[in-house]
Parts: C-alpha cells; structure tokens; sequence
C-alpha cells in the first residue's frame, strides 16, 4: 500500500498534513527515512514510525460494550470515565469513538468502532435502526400506553417523535417496567417520551441496537463483533 494511504487511513490527518510530515523526516521505514508519499510499503513486514512512535496498522474494529452507569458516551471527558476508557489500551485504534451515544446514567449496548463514516450512516434516517431499552418508571403504565406510543409523542417544544412501539412487562402504582422501541435518536427522547405520558423513567438500559443484541453480557465489558454479526453490518457499509 502507499505510504501517503496507508497513514491516511490510520487517522494522521489530510493529504497535505501527511505529505508534510513525510516531508519534514517524520516516518521511517526499516530505521530509514521515508523519501516519497507514495513510497509502497507492508506495515506487517516493515518496522515503520511516525515522530518516533512504532506505528501499527490493523483493519476496522467493531466492539459492543455494555456501559455502565456513570460512564459517558465520548471519546475524551475531562471530568467523567469514557467508554473508550473501558477499552483495554491494547484493543484501542486510533480513531476509536462511540456510535451515537447513550445518557450518561443510562447502561447497555453501545458499538464502537475506527471506521469514522459507519456511525453516520447507522445514524442516518433513512436505515431506521431500531434501538430497543428496557425501561422502569416511577408509576403505573395503564392499557393506553402502547396506543399513546405508537400515535408518535410530541414535546411542549414542538419537536414530534416517530412512532414507537411498547411492551409492558409489569405495572403497578409503585414501579411499572416495560421494553421500548424506537427508530430514532433525540436527545433524552426515551425519559422525555415517558414524561410526556406522566410517568417518570428511574432506570434505563439498551439492550439492543439494529441487529445487535446485548444479552447477559456483563456490565463494564466489551467484546469483538462475531462473524455473524460483522456480516449484518454490512447492510450498513454501502
């Protein structure tokens, strides 16, 4: 692979920026400085460093990671623990960040992933990718709930929901527990949907995002996508 690509895709910047740093004796090759951009080399065979740092190539990455409550949906906090803190520094890419983004008091799945244009395109209206959260509420969830759900919920704000579809599990005066799913990704929009009918949201977990399911997974821990998996996210990648 070229040079100049294969530090492109590796994150270190515009085809300027990169052609710079070549040209300024920032990379070697073998101990030796790289002379040209398009200079072809193997990072799998070839010792290569960039400002002095062993630089490494792999391809994308895809891992689902349970979030814990506490923990933010970013790639960098200066006051909070990230989900990409989470991630063993042997397991991190440069480039690694969150596919969209859970409330910080909110646990379950979230995917993460180095290929920067595959959040948008999960993100982006038109794959409508069902997210599905367990949820409990501070009071009772009454036989409308699911109809009130499903007519589409709009905010004192104006802002207007899709349809969403609810399944009540329990409900009683005290605490009433449901699964909730939505093709959408609004700010606070599951507690705010659940507002909007009256009740209060105590406790909120994803347990599935598109085609990925989280299962018993354990809350802190993240693991790579299976074989089966990476195979559906290819609808994805087009």
């Amino acid at each position: 692979m070229r040079l100049d690509k294969l530090l492109a895709q590796a994150g270190f910047g515009s085809r300027g920026q990169i052609k710079k740093l070549i040209r300024s004796r920032q990379v070697r090759v073998d101990g030796e400085f790289a002379v040209a951009d398009n200079l072809n080399v193997d990072p799998s065979l070839q010792d290569i460093t960039v400002s002095g740092k062993p630089f490494s190539y792999s391809p994308d990455v895809y891992y689902i990671l349970n979030k814990p409550n506490g923990v933010v949906s970013a790639v960098r906090d200066e006051q909070h623990q990230t989900v990409i803190d989470l991630i063993d520094p042997s397991d991190r890419r440069t480039g690694l960040y969150p596919v969209g983004r859970l409330d910080r008091d909110t646990e379950g799945l979230i995917l993460i992933t180095n290929n920067g244009p595959l959040g948008f395109r999960l993100l982006h209206p038109k794959h409508h990718v069902d997210k599905t959260y367990y949820v409990e509420v501070n009071d009772e969830l009454h036989p409308d709930a699911p109809s009130f759900f499903e007519n589409g919920i709009a905010f004192l704000d104006g802002t207007v929901c899709k349809p969403a579809k609810l399944q009540i599990i329990s409900s009683s005066p005290e605490i009433s527990c449901a699964y909730i799913t939505i093709s959408e990704g609004k700010l606070h929009q599951v507690k705010k949907m659940f507002l909007a009918y009256g009740v209060k949201v105590t406790y909120l977990k994803r347990i599935s995002f598109g085609p990925f399911e989280l299962g018993d997974f354990p809350v802190g821990k993240y693991r790579e996508l299976t074989e089966e998996e990476k195979k559906d996210l290819k609808d994805y990648l087009d």
